[in-house]
């Protein structure tokens, strides 16, 4: 069914929107699939924040026009899915860690900040740790160094009480 001039715009527009506040967009091919897949994905990047979509390619070469993702439009050929994140790494890890798992989805091409990328490219970003990742290792590590120091200053306590107790 064909959309009408205004869903066409609308479209666009809504993708554009997106574009614009990305980092990352990652085109993959879903030919064969089964719909009950694609929902799973698209669940699963909708958790992660991504914006998943199956569109036409002239639309969304229209969305990428003027945006720092123009390069991607000669990328666009053939039934494709389009992961559009704002962290850097969660569009390619979301389609990825998908693809390793069901082969009929096969990662085209992406694009990082004005960089074009390959789906070799988008498995190395995938396998960076996300943002969020790095923030939970970060307070981790944070949290274990304060451990370790207030279990230093309670034995430097113990001591001095212990000292004190003797004297």
């Amino acid at each position: 069914m064909s959309l009408n001039l205004q869903k066409k715009q609308a479209v666009v527009a809504e993708v554009n929107e997106q574009v614009t506040q990305a980092q990352t967009i990652v085109l993959a091919e879903y030919r064969g699939i089964t719909v009950s897949d694609i929902t799973k994905l698209r669940a699963t990047a909708r958790q992660s924040g991504v914006y998943f979509r199956v569109l036409k390619n002239t639309l969304a070469r229209r969305a990428v026009h003027g945006t720092q993702f123009e390069a991607l439009a000669e990328k666009m050929v053939g039934p494709l899915v389009y992961s559009i994140s704002n962290d850097p790494v969660a569009a390619a890890k979301i389609v990825h860690e998908f693809a390793k798992s069901n082969s009929k989805l096969v990662i085209k091409a992406g694009a990082m900040v004005g960089s074009l990328m390959t789906a070799e490219q988008i498995a190395e970003l995938a396998a960076i740790p996300s943002r969020d990742e790095l923030i939970a290792r970060l307070m981790a590590t944070m949290n274990a160094a304060a451990s370790t120091f207030v279990r230093a200053l309670s034995a430097i306590r113990d001591k001095k009480e212990a000292e004190t107790a003797a004297a």
